[in-house]
């Protein structure tokens, strides 16, 4: 169902429905339902905190792990050496963290920028209009690799509201797009609640927990 809504999104939005990535963000989950959904074919899955994930990465070493929660400088290593790719950068002291684990494990680490493009308080991530200053400052460090942007749309907010933010992240893509070459190709928008409007907005990565899985049991 989640697969046949993107597709319908995609063609909306003139666009490929094989260019379209699902995280399957399993935070919460035990690992009897991660296997289950690698079984079913889902290769690419996400979680919010490095300590959960490490028991759930050695149980499926074979899958691309993604982290989607923000991440605590101090976890930087342990991170990069979880995951295939980093959601949540956001500040420059993270970035050099990175940079650092990176070289000490010999391979770069992969991340996304996070932008905040509803100018929302309680979210993390970089302002628009600071975006090329932060992305200059991080010019020099080699062993960590922006493959583009991620955002949350608004909450709460109007679906009016939602697709402007995400249209305002795409612009900033679009923008950044040619300065930073070939590895910057990836733009992670959209959850469970706003991922139709954010393929049709050009999202080419979606972070689906809650319509995959169910809702979480509260504790």
């Amino acid at each position: 169902m989640v697969r046949e809504r993107i597709a319908a999104a995609a063609r909306r939005g003139g666009r490929d429905p094989a260019a379209v990535t699902v995280v399957a963000v399993t935070k919460t989950l035990p690992v009897a339902d991660v296997l289950a959904a690698a079984a079913a074919g889902q290769t690419e899955f996400g979680e919010n905190r490095v300590q959960e994930a490490q028991v759930k990465v050695a149980a499926l070493p074979g899958a691309t792990w993604h982290l989607v929660g923000r991440l605590q400088t101090n976890k930087a290593r342990d991170a990069a050496g979880l995951f295939g790719l980093i959601h949540s950068l956001d500040r420059f002291e993270l970035a050099v963290a990175l940079d650092r684990a990176g070289r000490a494990l010999g391979r770069p680490c992969r991340a996304l920028i996070q932008v905040n493009s509803a100018a929302n308080p309680g979210q993390g991530g970089v302002a628009p209009a600071a975006l090329d200053d932060f992305v200059e400052k991080m010019t020099g460090l080699t062993y960590l690799h922006i493959c583009g942007l991620m955002a949350l749309g608004p909450h709460p907010a109007g679906a009016d509201e939602v697709r402007e933010a995400f249209r305002r992240t795409r612009a900033a893509f679009e923008r950044l797009a040619p300065r930073m070459g070939e590895r910057f190709g990836i733009l992670s928008l959209g959850m469970s609640e706003d991922f139709e409007t954010a393929v049709e907005e050009g999202s080419s990565m979606v972070r689906i927990g809650t319509a995959l899985f169910g809702p979480r049991e509260r504790p």
